[in-house]
């Protein structure tokens, strides 16, 4: 078995539909989460020092991590589930 990289997913401080989806979407497929809740003004701090002030839009929550990698919000790990990338991700062969 390969070895599973970290996958944190930032989610609201208050329920959030998109959240639970995104967090229905990665516990499904067997991964383990780490849950951190944060308010979308925090997550764009965080990522601003991860992208070094890069970002060309404001995050939105969940938002999610692989490896301390930002890879984004609900929309962008459905898609990369849907091609299949997201697992390669996760075994860090991408």
């Amino acid at each position: 078995m390969n070895q599973m990289e970290e996958v944190v997913l930032y989610v609201k401080k208050k329920r959030s539909l998109r959240c639970w989806r995104a967090k229905g979407l990665l516990a499904r497929k067997g991964y383990y989460l780490k849950l951190i809740h944060t308010t979308n003004e925090e997550l764009g701090e965080l990522l601003m020092h991860c992208t070094q002030g890069r970002s060309d839009k404001r995050p939105l929550l969940p938002y999610v991590f692989i490896a301390h990698r930002p890879v984004g919000g609900f929309a962008e790990i459905k898609s990369l589930e849907g091609s299949g990338t997201l697992e390669r991700l996760i075994r860090g062969e991408v």
